[in-house]
């Protein structure tokens, strides 16, 4: 089939080229067999990133760091990209290690005029997906901020680009850049730029599709302080960042103002489905300086609030008040090299968590009971107090952490207490069995034990690996009587716009396959059973003896 391939990657790499745009070296040839595309990997030097040519938000895209995982992650990339565009056109290039993600807002009209508004740092990623944009990019100078924006305006004409595009670049150590691709729209990260530009670039695209003239010139356009944007997810940091759907019990968020703007489209009572991008809101943030802007990130990150599935808004505060960050030394290998700083062991909450906790829970008890004493203001069945005759009465309040219970002697929005003389002002979100606390250090669950008799019982099949959401089975690469070792892919599952590879969780023979290629599998559904091999079960046993 004929591929109209004007926009496409392999196009651009020439046009850039010949318009005097730096481009990394690599293959972008029409040959598309397994075979070349290995052979070309090898003769550029591993590691090697393979990527869509129609691709874009990190579908489509996969590192290959020696020739033995080359094929896997090729045929993972095709699939992800055949699911996403309907295109598995590939092309490979050499791999920069540990390089900046830079890209540069640019505006064309019909009249020949081409802009550039500064560049976004976007080096911050997950999964080739950004975390946290910031405008202008940090510890870039201006003479290489000019160069960075000439070469945009350069790549922009050279396709007589109009409206609102973004040239993305790939930078290192020593802040060389080259040119990675157009993306021919405007992007998610688009208020930065608005930010620190003082514009507004959707009422430039109505603007310039109705046949105007730019509003501003080059010269017009003036660089006012710093801007960060922080994607929130509905997510599991903890767990490889893995997406997650459910329903919105609770949200509360900072109050938008000049500086502030927050932008999603959900509400409270909503529900995350699993069929869309993750993504719940993006946070957008303005300071007369990189330090300014960031201080208030972190106080917008404390007040926005979340309830009823997991989010990496705690995991946006660590990264945003790591030391490294504050610095501005950012990479695409950010995450990773800082993992042991980013996702410390698990905290049991701290003493004043746990009172605070059971205060809370005093004073929802004390709430519920107001309706007896409306009714009836004489009434004993309305008094809260605990007050007995000649007896001193003491209250305990059980609550869990984890495995472990903690007994204490002794909702509202805001809690205003004073534990061990330090007075604070969490605010509490009392839902089921649990309570939620947010204050300036984050957020802490605390959880009310449920009765035995209320307790209900796990039906997970005994020896199954099972759905970590819900999502299509894309690919079954086991069957009955297959021998699994400890991390063998079992199955490709594609859910919430991602490719998730299901692996073994012990080794075993496979007993029973409970889901075929194209069918739809629920969260925490056992997709296969597995059975240890009797010599491996007595050894298991005998070593617990």
């Amino acid at each position: 089939m004929e591929k109209v391939l004007e926009v496409a990657k392999i196009t651009s790499k020439h046009i850039m080229s010949a318009a005097g745009v730096p481009i990394i070296g690599g293959y972008h040839g029409e040959d598309q067999s397994d075979e070349r595309l290995q052979a070309e990997a090898a003769r550029i030097g591993y590691p090697v990133m393979i990527k869509a040519v129609r691709g874009g938000g990190g579908k489509g895209m996969r590192i290959a760091l020696t020739d033995s995982d080359f094929l896997e992650q090729l045929e993972s990339a095709r699939r992800e990209a055949r699911k996403s565009f309907n295109d598995d056109v590939m092309l490979v290039e050499k791999f920069v290690e540990d390089p900046r993600h830079v890209e540069v807002q640019v505006f064309g009209d019909m009249h020949g005029n081409a802009v550039y508004l500064f560049e976004r740092d976007c080096s911050v990623q997950r999964r080739h997906q950004k975390i946290i944009e910031e405008a202008p990019g940090p510890d870039i100078s201006p003479a290489v901020r000019r160069k960075l924006g000439e070469a945009a305006v350069r790549a922009a004409k050279a396709v007589n680009y109009v409206g609102a595009g973004t040239v993305e670049f790939i930078m290192d150590a020593q802040h060389n850049f080259y040119f990675m691709e157009m993306n021919t729209r405007l992007q998610v990260e688009h208020p930065v730029s608005e930010m620190i530009t003082g514009t507004d670039l959707v009422e430039w695209q109505l603007r310039v599709a109705a046949g105007e003239r730019l509003p501003l010139l080059q010269d017009d356009i003036v660089l006012r302080g710093h801007s960060f944007e922080a994607r929130i997810y509905a997510e599991d940091p903890n767990n490889d960042f893995l997406p997650g759907a459910g329903p919105l019990l609770h949200l509360s968020t900072p109050s938008p103002d000049q500086h502030t703007r927050i932008e999603t489209g959900v509400r409270e009572g909503d529900e995350v489905s699993a069929h869309y991008d993750p993504m719940i809101a993006k946070l957008v943030v303005w300071g007369e300086d990189r330090s300014a802007a960031l201080k208030k990130l972190r106080y917008c990150l404390r007040q926005y609030n979340i309830v009823g599935l997991n989010t990496n808004i705690d995991f946006l505060l660590s990264l945003s008040g790591h030391p490294e960050f504050e610095a501005g030394n950012v990479t695409t290998s950010f995450i990773p090299q800082h993992y042991a700083d980013l996702f410390p062991a698990p905290m049991t909450p701290s003493g004043e968590t746990i009172c605070q906790a059971a205060l809370g829970l005093l004073l929802q008890e004390q709430e519920h009971t107001q309706g007896f004493t409306q009714t009836s203001p004489f009434s004993p069945f309305g008094s809260s107090n605990g007050w007995r005759n000649n007896i001193k009465f003491n209250r305990n309040v059980t609550l869990r952490l984890g495995d472990k219970k903690v007994e204490m002697d002794g909702g509202a929005s805001f809690l205003h207490c004073c534990v061990n003389g330090v007075k604070s002002r969490p605010k509490l979100v009392i839902l089921d069995n649990t309570v939620h606390l947010f204050s300036m250090e984050g957020s802490s669950q605390v959880s009310v034990p449920v009765p035995k008799y209320l307790a209900g019982v796990s039906s997970g099949a005994h020896g199954a690996a099972v759905a970590p959401m819900t999502g299509t089975i894309e690919k079954v690469m086991v069957k009955v009587g297959d021998k699994v070792a400890v991390g063998d892919p079992l199955m490709v599952m594609n859910a919430m716009k991602m490719e998730h590879t299901i692996r073994a969780p012990k080794s075993g023979v496979i007993k029973r396959v409970f889901f075929s290629e194209g069918s739809q599998a629920n969260r925490h559904a056992p997709l296969v059973e597995l059975e240890e091999e009797e010599e491996e079960a007595a050894q298991r046993e005998g070593s617990s003896q």
